[in-house]
């Protein structure tokens, strides 16, 4: 019997957001193809450490005791490695004992293609030209930054932030903005206040977290002593009066959050050191630049904002 994608929250990952390939990616950059599949065979057994999205992962995953026989997670490896190279990345994983047993090596190439064949939500890649590959075919991907933080194991919680304008809705406000400066968006946002925001490229996402948490709740109401794990914020720049389109845009999609932070310009850096997400999505590296010296963080090169601008590769991941 095939085993069905479609109702869960599927996300792919390369092994540069999973684990840290600092050293290997060192030996692809400076001594080519040949000599990396060496060091990956001579070192098949040494674990890969943690890299920026492990925690995430590992939470995300974590959810589905609330239900064994039919998990609410699937992740999947989508890599640039060759079947051989990749022996190491899967041995990681069976270390660090993280329930991922799907994976598409595809050498040297990027595999992003094959993400609406296995219903994927997202895709996360240190890898910025696959990233930008990937949305420029309309696909929900971003490009993982920050630290490779340690994880509590004694905190089950998974915390999920997200921008609004470029993330969850299009950059279609954005670029009035841009066009127009800070006077001219709150003029168009206060006229289109009762018109939903066209959906952006985490929308759907955000929907699969939400049917999770739809989970929870039912659990809780069997078992009042449950604790909720999954929380999701909105952190973005907007404030009054630009803040009730996002809010009604996200009531109209039929989607949720459980926190919104409105921060009129206020460094989003600032918010995170306090709310410690376990990632954090945002369509502008300005932004990013504070967040990620704070928590896991991702880019997604998406609208306008992000249009001619550099791009640069990584290793085999």
């Amino acid at each position: 019997m095939a085993y069905e994608l479609a109702d869960r929250l599927v996300v792919g990952i390369a092994s540069s957001a999973l684990f840290d390939l600092t050293d290997s990616d060192k030996v692809f950059r400076d001594q080519g193809e040949e000599i990396y599949r060496a060091y990956q065979e001579e070192h098949l057994d040494d674990t890969l450490p943690p890299g920026v999205a492990f925690s995430f992962i590992r939470r995300l995953l974590s959810l589905n005791d609330l239900a064994p026989e039919d998990p609410l997670v699937e992740v999947i490896v989508l890599s640039r490695n060759d079947p051989d190279t990749g022996l190491r990345v899967m041995r990681s994983i069976q270390t660090h004992k993280l329930p991922i047993t799907r994976a598409v090596f595809m050498q040297g190439r990027s595999p992003h293609r094959f993400m609406p064949a296995l219903n994927m939500s997202l895709f996360l890649s240190a890898n910025q030209t696959d990233v930008r590959e990937a949305v420029d075919a309309g696909l929900p991907a971003g490009y993982v930054l920050g630290p490779s933080t340690e994880d509590d194991m004694n905190d089950r919680d998974l915390r999920v932030s997200f921008d609004f304008d470029g993330i969850l809705a299009t950059d279609a406000s954005e670029r009035v903005y841009q066009s127009d400066g800070i006077e001219g968006f709150r003029a168009h946002e206060v006229a289109n206040a009762s018109v939903a925001h066209d959906a952006g490229p985490l929308k759907d996402f955000l929907a699969a977290v939400n049917r999770i948490q739809r989970r929870e709740e039912e659990e809780r109401l069997k078992d009042p002593a449950y604790r909720l794990r999954v929380h999701v914020s909105i952190v973005t720049a907007r404030n009054a009066p630009a803040h009730e389109r996002a809010v009604m845009s996200l009531k109209k999609w039929g989607v949720r959050v459980n926190d919104a932070f409105f921060l009129g310009g206020i460094d989003k850096g600032e918010i995170m050191k306090v709310l410690k997400p376990h990632i954090f999505f945002d369509d502008q590296a300005i932004h990013l630049a504070s967040t990620s010296r704070i928590t896991p963080s991702v880019h997604v090169p998406f609208g306008r904002i992000n249009e001619d601008k550099p791009r640069s590769g990584a290793a085999q991941d």
